[in-house]
């Protein structure tokens, strides 16, 4: 696949909008026949959505929530006063067209047989977590254990097909709802799914050392407590995997001056992308997306919020501080990659980052 087509949007057809709940639906893409390998995905990652509002190029990520054989599917949660999730889950109708950027994410792992898979996930949260349970289940001898955390019943997206998953699988699937406003029949399973209810859930349900993937997918404080009990656990990195949905209770990045606003100091600024070199001068205060934004309309973002992982680039030259990152893991880092939109130029030194790499 060349790069450049991984990162143009294409016009596909809405062929299904599927009510999960009062806020949520999930949302069904028709993709024609030449398009199908651009739009082939793994269980685990992503779509970006496209859309032009009040002249503005808005963006967001949504997980692809069907297994890897099924008809290219997202799940949408309504935020409230969410331009990009009211829309979705209020106005778009089957026979829309929506631009949809092709498959991407690294939420991803190989699926071997055999092999036992936990899945922590909270509200949202599930929509991956489905789309990588179903397609564990599908390879011989998987085992797959989900603790789903929801406020209550009637918020449980894909209720009815996590039900069937388990009807279709029941000795090899343990799927365990943890509900925090409304009662359980064990209190164990009620409360929020917090590190604190963790360590209580996974010695009594799971056995820690049979697992071989454990995938980690909901808000900040979820996914950063799981990751705290499963170090206490001596569980090794390299089988965690971990999305964030959103991040809550942490104040956003401090507002800049935009980037076409060039007075004051600047810093030289090398962007590679598609095989094409641009070169900019960076306003002090901007990040290295805000700025390349300028000059390259093409640029890859979504959430600019350092989570969705959509703006990832290689630093080949200089140095970048980033404001926040909620998707790079560590070997990402140690290897130069950073978030463009979270970056800044650390000192006067020439920066490049590299798209391609």
């Amino acid at each position: 696949m060349a790069a450049s087509s991984a990162r143009t949007p294409h016009r596909l057809r809405v062929d299904s909008v599927d009510r999960l709940c009062d806020d949520a639906v999930a949302v069904t893409f028709a993709v024609p026949a030449g398009l199908a390998g651009l739009y082939a995905f793994r269980p685990g990652q992503s779509l970006t959505l496209r859309r032009l509002v009040d002249g503005r190029d808005e963006r967001r990520s949504y997980s692809i929530c069907a297994p890897a054989d099924r008809a290219l599917r997202v799940g949408v949660r309504e935020v409230p006063d969410g331009l990009f999730s009211s829309w979705l889950v209020r106005d778009v109708r089957p026979g829309d067209e929506i631009e949809v950027l092709p498959p991407s994410g690294s939420f991803t792992a190989e699926l071997e047989p055999g092999a036992h898979h936990v899945l922590i996930a909270a509200g949202s949260g599930i929509t991956p977590v489905l789309s990588v349970a179903a397609s564990a289940l599908s390879v011989p001898g998987s085992r797959v254990t989900v603790l789903y955390g929801n406020r209550s019943s009637e918020t449980v997206m894909f209720a009815d097909e996590l039900a069937d998953l388990k009807d279709a699988h029941p000795d090899r699937l343990h799927l365990v709802h943890v509900l925090s406003r409304e009662p359980r029949e064990a209190d164990l399973l009620t409360g929020r799914l917090d590190a604190a209810k963790l360590r209580a859930l996974l010695p009594a349900l799971v056995p820690v050392g049979d697992v071989d993937h454990w995938w980690l997918c909901g808000p900040h404080g979820m996914v950063t407590g799981a990751m705290e009990v499963l170090a206490e656990m001596d569980v090794p990195g390299e089988r965690v995997h971990r999305e964030l949905f959103y991040v809550e209770d942490v104040p956003p990045p401090p507002r800049v001056r935009p980037a076409d606003e060039p007075a004051g100091p600047v810093t030289q600024v090398t962007v590679v992308l598609d095989g094409r070199t641009t070169s900019l001068d960076l306003p002090e205060g901007a990040t290295v997306l805000e700025g390349a934004q300028r000059v390259r309309p093409d640029m890859p973002f979504a959430c600019k919020g350092g989570v969705c992982g959509t703006c990832r680039a290689k630093v080949t030259g200089g140095e970048v501080t980033m404001r926040r990152n909620y998707a790079l893991d560590a070997a990402e880092l140690a290897a130069g990659f950073v978030l463009t939109c979270q970056s800044e130029p650390a000192g006067d030194a020439p920066v490049t980052v590299d798209f391609d790499a």
